[in-house]
């Protein structure tokens, strides 16, 4: 029964492709059209070879019985020949030039979909492990789909071909296509049988190949290089890897093995209705039923026709594999993300004028029991400086991301001026906050990209840029560098500068005062500054967002006072709201955090 199901999966796949076609045609349709023009006039020149190829045997032997017949025919029937070998040829060439073309735009616009979709997916899905299987077996289609495009293009073409190959043998001997049948069936079911087990390995063992992709990163990389040799991790890292490999290893061994004995065993079979079916012909031959010509117009029809029904046979357990995974791709690209549809959507006011507020609002994780936050309500008066506060684990960033609309709450409501932030499209929702968290992305591109990526509609505008890395203390940085804004960082690519952690925070701050945003958050963006540098960032930033709302996240407490009121969380809750001389008279968690700073700093 199960395999029944894999094989009723497997066709039920083939239900994507003509999606997949459309999509193709979508990408150029002038060049799809040249494409299928010149396969479905290829499709016809085998049966056109082995036609003249026949005529010309018989013009031969007509010359040798009877002499003295004129050549002309012949003559003409040889160009012709001749004449559809190299038109042959060139439409090969034309057909591979027009694939490889419609290859690269397609996996170029499935990229581009794929990161699209991506970016529309809420954050905590992305953090589940279950889910990132799945985007991740989705991002490997992108690229072989183009083998896949080829594959299903060709079958169409050789289907045309079969049919006209089909149709000569139906005119001289229909038994022909019995034993034609019995020689290509058996390896046909054997190989789309194996097909959906190799699939069903390939998709079972995707965490594995993370795993795998993700141990061969650590092992060979410029972030983790210096750990790797500190802590001698090399051996751990390469044994893990060896561990899953080889497991994987053997798993599809086994596979390859019994697939390649069961192909073995069915071709064998195929070989003998074949040359039964030879044979059978040969015979006609002698006893005068064909003539010499006809001989050779259907073995060679019969042997086309047998290579070209095992290439369509392999070639559709190929494309039946192959839209498994497309429907992986498809699958992913289809998924509805809960939208808020309960609510009518509102226009996004051009500026908060009274507050944001989080009223009883819980949040935990999906497939996880254990709520991050629990009935949290506060409010955010417009331009107040709020510093958040709490141990490791808190949920300082989690509210953050509440706030931002990366997460949706599992109860309660965020609110702008008394509206649920849900009537608010989310992209517009955005654009009023402008965010930087201590694991700000580094981006191996120019200093000028780094800092625009802030406002990317303003990446044309050097004199914003420039600016803000003043603002930032990001000019600093930038006049130690060869080329300046130009500046590839990193040493991904070549030529690539190398910074600090101080001087990347730095880069990172000038994407804050980039936006336009009414509202400035920063979570713990400046760990990697020293005390004196962190105090100016602040003084800065302090004074930059003097009529803007802003939300800061920071353990140091010479950074946290000059906020104008200080959240305190604990276990997911608020423990303490007020000034820092209120939470100090509280002596509470606040008041003994701060105690314990100060007596380092004393000591």
């Amino acid at each position: 029964m199960s395999k029944f199901s894999d094989w009723v999966s497997s066709f039920e796949s083939l239900r994507y492709l003509p999606r997949f076609l459309k999509l193709i045609y979508q990408t150029h349709p002038a060049l799809f059209i040249l494409n299928m023009s010149l396969r479905l006039i290829k499709s016809v020149f085998p049966i056109a070879l082995l036609w003249i190829g026949k005529e010309i045997i018989d013009e031969v032997i007509l010359h040798i019985n009877e002499s003295g017949l004129d050549l002309n025919r012949l003559y003409i029937l040889i160009a012709i020949e001749f004449g559809l070998a190299i038109f042959s040829d060139v439409f090969n060439r034309l057909i591979g030039l027009t694939d490889g073309l419609l290859g690269d735009l397609y996996s170029n616009s499935s990229s581009v979909e794929l990161i699209q979709k991506t970016a529309k997916v809420e954050l905590a899905h992305l953090e589940d492990s279950e889910f990132y299987d799945k985007l991740e077996r989705a991002r490997r289609q992108t690229t072989s789909r183009v083998s896949l495009m080829s594959n299903v293009l060709s079958q169409i073409q050789d289907i045309i071909t079969v049919s006209s190959l089909i149709s000569a043998l139906i005119y001289f001997y229909p038994i022909l296509i019995v034993l034609l049948i019995i020689s290509i069936i058996p390896s046909f079911i054997n190989e789309l049988n194996f097909s959906r087990s190799s699939y069903s390995l390939q998709r079972s063992w995707t965490p594995e190949r993370r795993e795998l992709d993700y141990m061969r990163m650590i092992g060979a990389s410029d972030v983790t290089a210096k750990e790797v040799k500190l802590f001698g991790l090399a051996d751990f890292i390469s044994s893990t890897f060896e561990r899953i490999a080889d497991k994987y290893y053997k798993a599809n061994k086994k596979l390859a093995i019994r697939r390649t004995i069961w192909g073995a065993l069915f071709h064998i079979i195929g070989d003998i209705a074949y040359y039964g079916a030879y044979v059978f012909i040969v015979l006609k031959s002698v006893v005068g039923a064909v003539t010499i010509g006809e001989l050779t117009f259907l073995a060679g029809s019969f042997n086309r026709l047998r290579n070209q029904l095992q290439n369509i046979f392999s070639r559709f357990s190929k494309i039946t594999e192959s839209a498994l995974y497309l429907q992986d791709y498809f699958d992913f690209i289809d998924m509805e993300f809960k939208e808020d549809t309960n609510f009518e959507k509102q226009p996004i006011p051009k500026e908060i004028k009274e507050s944001i507020e989080f009223r009883n609002v819980s949040f935990k994780y999906p497939q996880s029991e254990n709520k991050v936050l629990e009935n949290i309500s506060f409010k955010i008066k417009k331009g107040e400086k709020l510093a958040l506060v709490g141990e490791n684990g808190a949920g300082k960033t989690t509210l953050i991301k509440l706030l931002l609309r990366l997460y949706q709450p599992t109860n309660g409501q965020i609110l702008i001026d008394g509206i649920d932030i849900r009537h608010f499209a989310a992209d517009e929702y955005q654009e009023v906050f402008g965010a930087i968290f201590q694991d700000f992305v580094k981006y191996y591109l120019t200093a000028k990209i780094n800092i625009a990526v802030g406002n990317i509609k303003e990446i044309d505008n050097q004199n914003r840029i420039e600016k803000s890395a003043i603002q930032s203390l990001a000019n600093e940085v930038i006049k130690t560098l060869p080329e300046g804004y130009e500046q590839g960082l990193g040493r991904r690519f070549k030529k690539g500068a190398e910074l600090s952690g101080g001087q990347w925070q730095k880069i990172a701050l000038a994407r804050a005062y980039m936006s336009n945003a009414q509202v400035i958050i920063l979570d713990e963006p400046t760990s990697a500054l020293d005390a004196r540098a962190e105090y100016e960032v602040f003084q800065r930033f302090i004074e930059l967002t003097k009529d803007r709302t802003s939300i800061i996240i920071s353990h140091r407490f010479s950074t946290v006072r000059m906020a104008d009121r200080i959240l305190v969380l604990k276990n997911g809750g608020i423990l303490e709201l007020g000034t820092h001389e209120e939470l100090l008279e509280n002596k509470q968690l606040y008041s003994e955090l701060f105690e314990l700073q100060a007596a380092g700093y004393r000591n």
